[in-house]
């Protein structure tokens, strides 16, 4: 008599299994398609095209209910394992290869953008985590940033594939715009390669504005920076926290109360900054979370609504516009100073 509840919900538990299992497959599959497929598409990385293809299935598709539990769980958890992964490929050390006050540019820089990102989304209205996430990732180092931000702000992954989208696009315009800017100025080589490693979004973006220089030199010093403001990430992530949470009566230990996911994260890039690990290790695990990345990135898409995503990423790209055009004046100032 007892064994037949127990079959009963032994079936249900397969029964979830089997859907969970689902989606997980249809976020790989997306996933190792757009990890195949993007390094033959110019001007595109496997992360926005893995949520463009997401987007593209989920809206041209009724996917039915029971892919979705696994979608779901591939737009969280994966997400969370592709940031520890990742974590691998930042170290501390990349902050002593440009100098004092280069890396005091920089740091200021990335505090008052982080700063002006809360001001600016309550003043403006800018859906908060949507504006948060665009801010910190056009102050950071752009998808990586929001991803590994992302969960500890918003339960919305809709929001994380808007914000995404949103600083590729802004990144990718300015990545081609940026040297003709330069060179029409007159900026110097130095001031070039800051600006260019202080403000564009992605490490692709710097090597492709960088290295589309006259100067090759520009590229190297620009991607040198960058590198240095990617390693900020961890101290980022605790001040933007801290940000968030200003005015509510916490005690000091809750603006550290980061999930399992970023300790791991902060944990490793301190290992990775003391410890001389073999290259090849390092290798794998940068690669590794770079394809969890992807996979995260196409279940977020095959979640996304694209009525939503004209809606809400309009506001929001406009305001990613306005806080990278801040950043750029920010650099400019502080170079005057510095």
């Amino acid at each position: 008599m007892a064994s037949q509840p127990y079959r009963k919900k032994t079936l249900q538990n397969n029964k979830l299994k089997a859907q969970l299992l689902k989606g997980i497959a249809l976020s790989f599959l997306v996933g190792l398609l757009s990890f195949l497929i993007a390094p033959y598409i110019p001007g595109i990385n496997g992360v926005i095209l893995s949520f463009i293809l997401g987007v593209a299935i989920g809206n041209l598709v009724r996917l039915p209910n029971e892919f979705m539990q696994g979608v779901k769980f591939s737009s969280s958890k994966i997400l969370e394992a592709s940031i520890v992964l990742l974590a691998f490929s930042i170290s501390f050390s990349d902050i002593q290869a440009i100098g004092p006050s280069k890396f005091a540019l920089i740091a200021i820089t990335i505090v008052l953008v982080l700063s002006l990102t809360i001001y600016l989304a309550k003043v403006l209205n800018c859906p908060a985590e949507g504006g948060w996430l665009v801010g910190f990732g056009t102050a950071i180092c752009g998808s990586s940033a929001i991803a590994a931000l992302a969960p500890s702000v918003t339960k919305n992954t809709e929001d994380t594939g808007i914000a995404i989208a949103i600083v590729n696009l802004i990144g990718s315009i300015a990545m081609v715009i940026m040297p003709f800017a330069l060179k029409y100025l007159e900026v110097s080589d130095l001031d070039s390669s800051i600006y260019i490693g202080a403000s564009l979004h992605s490490v692709g973006n710097v090597m492709g504005a960088g290295f589309g220089m006259d100067n090759p030199t520009i590229g190297e010093n620009a991607l040198t920076i960058k590198m240095a403001r990617v390693a900020l990430l961890t101290p980022a992530i605790i001040f933007f926290n801290i940000l968030v949470q200003a005015g509510k009566k916490r005690s000091l230990a809750s603006y550290f109360k980061l999930p399992p996911y970023l300790w791991a994260f902060i944990a490793i890039t301190i290992l990775v900054s003391v410890v001389d690990l073999p290259q090849q290790f390092l290798a794998t695990a940068k690669l590794g979370g770079k394809f969890l990345l992807i996979v995260a990135m196409a279940a977020i898409g095959l979640k996304v609504s694209l009525r939503q995503l004209v809606t809400s990423g309009r506001k929001a790209l406009k305001f990613g516009v306005m806080i990278f055009a801040l950043q750029l004046i920010i650099i400019g100032l502080l170079l005057m100073v510095l």
